[in-house]
């Protein structure tokens, strides 16, 4: 069933993108409790979730760096997956998209919104603590770079990346697999440990999410 993906709704009454929502009852009838569906064709980490990802780094009280954030449609249902400890700061070029993400995020305070270029992360360091999770959705061909970048000077040592590849914005002359290999290796250069790749078809045609551990090269301190 397409409805089958819900999150648990941190601003119950409320819709962001006028996506339904459902109430359930608790066992003892007490408490409702409201979620929201979670569309896999207009989300790329919904869609890796229903396709069955092994391991989701993002849960309650997770700190998250959310590259390409666009209007905030996924961004905020990871607000809802970390709840009220967690933390995701979402950072989105466009100016227009930017309003839309500055707009919702005033309704959940778990969203720092950051309209800024993910390819310069110095210009928003100030904004930002360690994270415990970077996903990025960002469709450029040096995608694999910005990541890294970011995770060099955000992402905790032993930290996950969670990359969104979409195979024709890297190079449209080659087959899916091929730009996916190549970005894998790509993130193992900059010291990326690969963990899990899945497709993410059919809801989103030729693309791929690679699940990733990172271990900074040079120690840190945390």
């Amino acid at each position: 069933k397409d409805d089958s993906l819900v999150t648990k709704n941190m601003v119950p009454g409320e819709s962001v993108y006028g996506e339904k929502r459902l109430v359930a009852e608790s066992e003892d009838k007490e408490v409702k409790i409201e979620y929201r569906v979670w569309n896999p064709f207009r989300s790329k980490l919904g869609a890796a979730i229903v396709g069955g990802i092994g391991a989701m780094p993002i849960k309650p009280g997770s700190k998250v760096l959310y590259l390409g954030a666009a209007s905030g449609t996924t961004v905020s249902h990871v607000s809802d997956m970390v709840g009220p400890e967690g933390v995701v700061y979402a950072v989105e070029f466009s100016h227009r998209s930017g309003r839309d993400l500055t707009n919702m995020s005033k309704r959940r305070a778990n969203i720092v919104p950051i309209v800024e270029d993910a390819r310069q992360p110095q210009r928003y360091r100030m904004l930002i603590g360690m994270v415990d999770v970077i996903f990025s959705d960002v469709a450029q061909p040096d995608q694999a770079r910005i990541v890294t970048h970011n995770a060099s000077f955000f992402l905790k040592n032993g930290g996950m990346i969670l990359i969104s590849i979409k195979a024709s914005c890297v190079d449209s002359t080659a087959a899916p697999e091929a730009v996916y290999a190549a970005e894998v290796d790509r993130l193992r250069k900059d010291g990326c440990k690969p963990k899990e790749q899945l497709t993410l078809e059919p809801y989103h045609r030729d693309h791929a999410l690679v699940v990733a551990t990172y271990r900074a090269s040079k120690k840190k301190k945390e």
